[in-house]
């Protein structure tokens, strides 16, 4: 937000859409007025333009002629072609421009209902929404059936999928060859941001009023490339041919501001009374507009995302000076604000870039909320009651501190009153129980980048100390716990997590196990002080449209026949519905259907790793019935723990190579080890060593397993570079078993089990994060658990540290193979840095205590597979069945009840 006293007001500079003052009369009525204005602003507008105004009011395409007519005239004058050089992508965006005007009607009539109804709105920041493709999940989400062209017969209806299908092909043009023309948005990396995805899906979809906000980087966080096995980043150029689905609005431009110094008159000292912040650099934050719709309802949300731009992009006189670098200096700074998700932090440069990314974004998203509030008239104490601000993880924290700075500093409101209020406005989701990832940010760089801030912090933390003293009085050690500025470390440092806590009403971890862990562990002390209610748990869930309907469009017409809800498809809405499925476990004719639905979805995911080994077959096709896929697809990282899996991998291997030397037959091997393909997939850090070191040991075994003509296809090990969404919607629906198997204790919740599960495909975990609450729904019997507990670990890591670690026989002899050189020829001491992870430095993610349990449960799902396939189908059917509480719609009812207080705005 710009600072108290700029010669130019926020109005003007934002470019208000709210402000009468600078729109055209007529634009006015489309944006959202309460009606006393509407009829004030009608009431100065001429009877003939209002009604010519309606009379030419843009409507919807509601059957095939008009989605073809629509598709035309996008094609023939958005895009400045016609029939004869209309290509697959020019065909993309007509598409979606078609099917965008239709989200966009419904999107203006969704916010002028909000703004006539006023209701309680959410507000979810989240630094990632890994959203995917949109112009499938807009098929999907749409009105849910068509008339049919020549208006179908007796009532018929077609779902707006096919019908899109349809014209398409009567217009030439095939509609997955379309789909494939659109890039993954690359707006997240992980679970955090399909979280994000999955909820503003929900929230869309059970009618509650919520606006998502974001940034919009222009190279993602990478496009992963594997060289010679390692990991290269390289840009992700998503936005290279533009994006038909976002809008831009850049007559908003929000100012934004860093460093300079903070400024008080009359020789006042207080940093509790309004200062002036005067900044020494500024930016302008423009945003972008993406509709999100709901299944089966009109309400269309909408996720902002800013884009950084400077405030003089050419400086002529440097340019003319011939001083050409400099000229654009200004530009490129502030692009890099918004060019990348998490720029490295290894490194002073990069920690500067990444606060100034947040900052950035919060004060544009806080410049919006209060903006939007104001317009109301309401007095400032209605604030909790109209805007929930809900904190993805720790990365919008500084927005607590935002809010608090534009209260008392641009609101004049009085300290305590402006932390009432904000400390009823937000919450906070924690996403993880270990310290190291929760943020941290040292006093020196905070304070240069942000000095009104730091002292606003000082005072949260003064106050809050001064109320922990009093509880807990003369307990020194308690109140440099609790703090929110750590002393202990080199350089004084921020404890984001702990502001984050402070500043929230309430907190809540994601699944059972987490949300008890951070109370009993990272967050003890803040139980201690505050009591238990602070904290609740909200399981995650995954939205079934996706991940579901659109991902395993087989599945779930099967499911849908099978419950005769071919058209409706009403347990999309009440995902419990599918516990219907049990009653057809033992339906042999209904086993069959199903087991081939997987052999298909096996089938599509050969060809697309044959497509990404340069048209090699990996995969033996004639085969699939009887290979079973293995599939471990998330952020690579040490607690995630694929080192164990794929040291699995080389056990097998070495296994397989033993018995054909002791003179075994092929016949005999595969008896013992029948056909597996391992499928990893997940990108590393830039900066995180073991974690690509991991990557390229996974792709040096499958180097040397696939091409072992010995063990021909009884193995194989595939790594899939540039995991996305689009790869998840193709292997999740193909995988037999799923590996979840982090250190117990060490994952939040995990999201991708869900998703493996809702697709019929059985997990092998560890009883961590929401594994335990998947095993109490599809029971213990479908589930194959192993390792050690959560409440064991400390004692291991502590024998670890102080006695030497026990290494099995079974992981002896993999270790041995890594530092000799079997798979690294050429540098036999590469791999030595995770020999030395597991034997030397602690082993402390637990590799060595469960490797052995690990790689018996492999055994137990190699047999249960292939010696009794019915009984496997039985146990996926059995899955599928009872994942009803994992939907995201459950998540957002919880949030919505217990957290927001918010309710549903259901259009009329």
């Amino acid at each position: 937000m710009a600072p108290q006293g700029t010669s130019t007001t926020n109005d003007m500079i934002a470019g208000d859409l709210t402000d009468p003052a600078h729109l055209p009369r007529l634009t006015r009525r489309l944006t959202g007025f309460l009606p006393q204005e509407i009829k004030a602003i009608d009431s100065t507008i001429p009877l003939q333009s209002r009604n010519l105004w309606h009379k030419h009011q843009v409507t919807k395409f509601e059957n095939a002629e008009e989605f073809e007519t629509r598709f035309i005239n996008h094609v023939e004058t958005t895009l400045a072609r016609s029939l004869y050089n209309c290509d697959d992508f020019a065909a993309y965006e007509a598409t979606s421009s078609s099917l965008k005007d239709n989200l966009v009607i419904d999107w203006n009539k969704t916010q002028q209902r909000l703004t006539t109804k006023d209701p309680k709105r959410v507000y979810y920041m989240s630094l990632e929404f890994l959203m995917g493709k949109a112009l499938d999940n807009a098929l999907i989400n749409m009105k849910i059936s068509f008339i049919p062209k020549n208006n179908g017969k007796n009532g018929d209806s077609i779902k707006a999928r096919q019908m899109i299908k349809n014209s398409l092909q009567d217009l030439g043009f095939n509609l997955e060859d379309l789909l494939n023309q659109e890039p993954d948005a690359a707006l997240g990396n992980g679970g955090l941001g399909r979280l994000a995805a999955c909820f503003m899906d929900s929230m869309s979809t059970k009618d509650i009023p919520v606006w998502g906000y974001g940034l919009r980087y222009k190279y993602g966080i990478f496009a992963q490339k594997i060289i010679d096995g390692y990991q290269i980043e390289t840009p992700d150029y998503w936005l290279t041919k533009g994006n038909p689905w976002e809008i831009a609005r850049n007559e908003i431009q929000v100012p934004v501001t860093f460093y300079g110094y903070v400024d008080r008159k009359d020789g006042d000292t207080s940093t509790l009374n309004p200062s002036q912040w005067v900044g020494g650099e500024r930016v302008l934050a423009v945003p972008f507009d993406f509709p999100v719709p709901g299944f089966n309802t009109t309400t269309v949300n909408n996720l902002r995302l800013w884009e950084a731009r400077p405030t003089t992009e050419f400086d002529f006189a440097k340019f003319n000076s011939g001083d050409y670098r400099n000229s654009v200096k200004e530009q490129q700074r502030a692009e890099a604000i918004t060019a990348c998700l998490y720029p490295n932090d290894n490194f002073l440069q990069g920690k500067e870039l990444r606060l100034k990314q947040q900052y950035f974004w919060c004060a544009a998203t806080l410049h919006d909320i209060v903006r939007r509030f104001k317009k109301t008239q309401r007095p400032w104490s209605e604030f909790p009651d109209q805007v929930a601000i809900q904190l993805n993880d720790t990365h919008p924290t500084l927005a607590v501190v935002e809010l608090q700075r534009i209260l008392i500093d641009l609101e004049k409101i009085e300290w305590h009153e402006a932390w009432k209020i904000v400390n009823g406005t937000f919450s906070y989701t924690n996403h993880t129980v270990m310290q190291e990832a929760l943020e941290k940010w040292p006093i020196s760089l905070f304070g240069r980048m942000l000095p009104r801030h730091l002292e606003i912090i000082y005072d949260i933390n003064w106050f809050f100390l001064n109320q922990v003293e009093k509880k807990f009085p003369k307990d020194v050690d308690f109140l440099s716990r609790i703090s929110l500025i750590e002393e202990s470390s080199p350089e004084r440092q921020i404890r984001m997590a702990y502001l984050a806590i402070v500043g929230s009403h309430k907190v809540n971890g994601v699944a059972e196990l987490h949300s008890e862990l951070i109370k009993t562990t990272i967050f003890a002390d803040f139980v201690k002080f505050y009591g238990a209610s602070k904290f609740i748990n909200v399981t995650n869930g995954i939205t079934p449209r996706r991940w579901l309907r659109q991902c395993n469009p087989e599945l779930s017409d099967l499911i849908s026949g099978t419950l005769n809800e071919d058209v409706k498809e009403e347990y999309l809405l009440d995902l419990p519905r599918l516990t219907k499925l049990q009653d057809f476990v033992d339906d042999e004719n209904f086993q069959r259907k199903w087991n081939q639905v997987k052999l298909n979805n096996k089938k599509r995911l050969g060809n697309f790793i044959k497509q990404q080994n340069n048209g090699e077959h990996i995969i033996n096709m004639d085969h699939l019935n009887d290979t079973l896929i293995d599939v471990q697809v998330k952020r690579i990282h040490e607690y995630k723990r694929q080192q164990m899996n794929i040291l699995g991998v080389i056990h097998r291997y070495l296994s397989m190579k033993n018995m054909f030397k002791q003179g075994a037959s092929f016949e005999e091997v595969e008896k013992v080890y029948p056909r597996k393909v391992s499928v990893f997939g997940g990108k590393s850090a830039p900066g995180y060593f073991m974690a690509k070191l991991i990557i390229k040991l996974i792709n040096a075994v499958a180097e040397v397993v696939n091409r072992d003509s010995e063990i021909q296809d009884l193995l194989k090990v595939v790594f899939i570079s540039n995991y996305n969404v689009s790869a998840a919607e193709i292997i999740i629906p193909a995988s037999d078993i799923s590996e979840h198997i982090s250190t117990a204790g060490t994952e939040a919740s995990g999201t991708s089990n869900m998703k493996f599960v809702m697709n019929g495909g059985l997990i092998i975990g560890t009883v961590d994060g929401a594994n335990i609450e998947i095993t109490r729904e599809i029971g213990e019997e479908n589930i194959f658990l192993f390792g050690n507990l959560s409440e064991n670990v400390q004692e291991l890591r502590y024998d670890h540290q102080f006695h030497k670690t026990n290494i099995s026989d079974n992981l002896q002899m993999v270790l041995h193979e890594l530092v000799i050189g079997t798979f690294s020829e050429e540098n036999t001491s590469e791999f030595k840095p995770i020999w030395d992870s597991i034997v030397q430095h602690g082993d402390y993610y637990l590799v060595s205590d469960d490797f052995d349990s690990y790689l018996a449960t492999q055994e137990l799902v190699d047999k249960t597979f292939h010696s009794n396939r019915t009984e496997w189908i039985k146990k996926s059917i059995y899955s599928v069945a009872n994942v009803g509480f994992f939907s995201s719609d459950r998540c957002i009812e919880e949030y919505a009840g217990t957290i927001w207080n918010v309710e549903p705005l259901t259009p009329e």
